[in-house]
């Protein structure tokens, strides 16, 4: 595996959650989660980058390493591109983007989807699983990719893809697809070509910025996570369910 450092963009913004990465689950902040799991896989960094002087000093005081950074990003990724340009990060330098509000990633899926970049072929690495249910195929919040024979991004779309025309019991088009999780590792010369290219229509369309990568012909590989992680944190009903998975993982820990 190369060496990898995970950047973690956190804003404070947030229409259905504010203050989200603040929002408190079993007695810490919940970037704090997101940072601690960082800490457990093999990077050789972990960098909070904010814009924000509230997640800045909350952050520091939980002792992350945090980089502040412009207050008109559109996107994590553009945040963590100025992250590269601010730390002077060469080209071939991978980064892992963890979002701050996935609390519960489990640390060997960070892991997993850098070492997708030890092959040379590979642009983008991310992580996909198989739908949960037949409601996730149609709901518009789980973003689904399908995938060629190599394992490589065809699209990612918030609509069901692939359309059942046609459908039939033995093979159902929702087995096609896989839900996408928000985890990414790029090496930073992509991410440079990334932010200084202008949207496409599909990512406009669909508000999905992956979409611009596959747009300039970029490879996105997906693997499938070896364990599932558990749900990025959104809305309030995802943030209890996010401490119920915390508190019984370190009840867990606690009893062994």
């Amino acid at each position: 595996m190369n060496d990898f450092v995970v950047v973690i963009p956190a804003r404070f913004a947030s229409t259905r959650l504010p203050g989200k990465p603040l929002r408190e689950i079993c007695g810490k902040p919940m970037l704090q989660h997101a940072w601690l799991r960082a800490r457990e896989s093999r990077a050789h960094e972990v960098v909070i980058a904010t814009d924000d002087e509230r997640i800045a000093s909350a952050a520091k005081a939980f002792g992350a390493n945090v980089c502040m950074t412009s207050d008109r990003h559109r996107s994590g990724t553009e945040r963590i591109a100025e992250v590269a340009e601010l730390f002077n990060w060469g080209d071939q330098a991978v980064v892992v983007n963890l979002q701050g509000d996935e609390p519960t990633m489990p640390p060997a899926l960070i892991d997993q989807c850098a070492t997708l970049l030890d092959d040379v072929a590979v642009d983008i690495a991310t992580l996909a699983s198989p739908l949960a249910s037949a409601e996730d195929f149609s709901d518009p919040n789980v973003v689904k990719v399908i995938c060629n024979r190599k394992g490589n991004a065809i699209y990612f779309s918030r609509a069901a893809i692939p359309y059942p025309r046609n459908e039939t019991p033995a093979r159902k088009a929702s087995d096609a697809a896989l839900h996408h999780h928000g985890i990414y590792a790029y090496r930073c010369g992509i991410l440079r070509q990334l932010v200084a290219s202008d949207a496409s229509p599909l990512e406009l369309a669909e508000q999905l910025e992956q979409l611009r990568a596959l747009s300039l012909g970029m490879t996105i590989r997906v693997a499938r996570p070896a364990v599932r992680p558990g749900k990025g944190v959104d809305t309030e009903q995802d943030l209890r369910q996010a401490e119920k998975e915390l508190a019984s993982a370190c009840f867990q820990s606690s009893a062994t």
